[in-house]
């Protein structure tokens, strides 16, 4: 096998998942790339060697994490828009198959493999026989003429990647759904005073905004966006009946700037508008 194989894959007419570009390397001694962002989802598979990945400290935009230390039958995972270095060992340099992929299902599918930029290494759960290997070799050797083989193979890999994964997420409750839902209802309770809408709560899930919606309310029988109002309007009568901040205040700390929002969403909760409900409910 050639030193470097670099395939570019040019069909875009894919949703869920696609591929941007995947390839193989045999590295040189202390051989580095980055620091770098990537748009995408970017996978490596180490077939012998070592080598250290070094992510961005998010709290540090100037630094990085100390090194993960990945060997042969491992692999990682860089995240979009994540600055990555990575560097291959001075005496045991690693050799590597990678994989750039990306579309709606992609967040979704790497979590279940219990992937993340928080946990970007994958350990496979017998080393001595990883199938995600001979996948992304059957990804490299795809016809380049036909595009849904290579789409076929990444899907291949993705359920493989999950299968074999030694941190791959188990189902909550027999359900996965209700893991987002958690998720999702922590991120409103930590943030409802914030200007944060379902698109932000769907992005914090890793999932995308219809697919979010559809499973949110399989679970809660509620829109997220129902559930979100309800949640600040709970909070706002707290604040109502038990503190002495006027009605625009109140709605800034539940997340509405503006008082005449806040008071329609009030009112198509309550029925009635937030001054007089706290005229009849608040703590004399």
């Amino acid at each position: 096998m050639e030193d470097v194989i670099f395939n570019i894959f040019n069909k875009n007419n894919f949703v869920d998942l696609t591929i941007y570009q995947y390839g193989y390397e045999k590295c040189k001694p202390s051989h580095s790339f980055g620091p770098a962002f990537r748009q995408h989802y970017l996978f490596h598979y180490v077939i012998s060697g070592k080598g250290k990945l070094f992510l961005q400290n998010l709290k540090n935009k100037d630094g990085f994490e100390k090194p993960n230390i990945i060997s042969k039958g491992e692999g990682f995972l860089i995240n979009p828009d994540v600055s990555s270095y990575y560097i291959a060992d001075s005496k045991q340099p690693w050799e590597y198959i990678w994989v750039e992929f990306g579309g709606l299902k992609a967040t979704e599918y790497l979590k279940l493999a219990g992937l993340s930029n928080s946990s970007p290494i994958y350990k496979p759960i017998n080393k001595e026989d990883d199938k995600v290997h001979k996948k992304l070799i059957d990804i490299l050797n795809s016809d380049k003429e036909d595009s849904l083989e290579a789409i076929g193979n990444l899907y291949l890999f993705l359920y493989l990647l999950k299968s074999n994964s030694k941190n791959k997420m188990k189902s909550i409750n027999g359900d996965l759904k209700h893991f987002y839902i958690k998720e999702a209802i922590n991120y409103i309770e930590k943030n409802y005073q914030n200007n944060i809408n379902v698109e932000d709560i769907a992005n914090f899930c890793g999932l995308n905004k219809s697919y979010f919606g559809k499973i949110f309310k399989d679970v809660i029988e509620s829109t997220p966006q129902e559930f979100l109002i309800k949640y600040r309007m709970i909070k706002a009568c707290e604040l109502l009946k038990t503190s002495t901040l006027s009605i625009k205040e109140v709605g800034e700390q539940v997340g509405y700037l503006n008082q005449l929002h806040f008071s329609k969403a009030f009112k198509s909760v309550y029925d009635v508008s937030p001054r007089k409900w706290k005229f009849k409910n608040q703590y004399k």
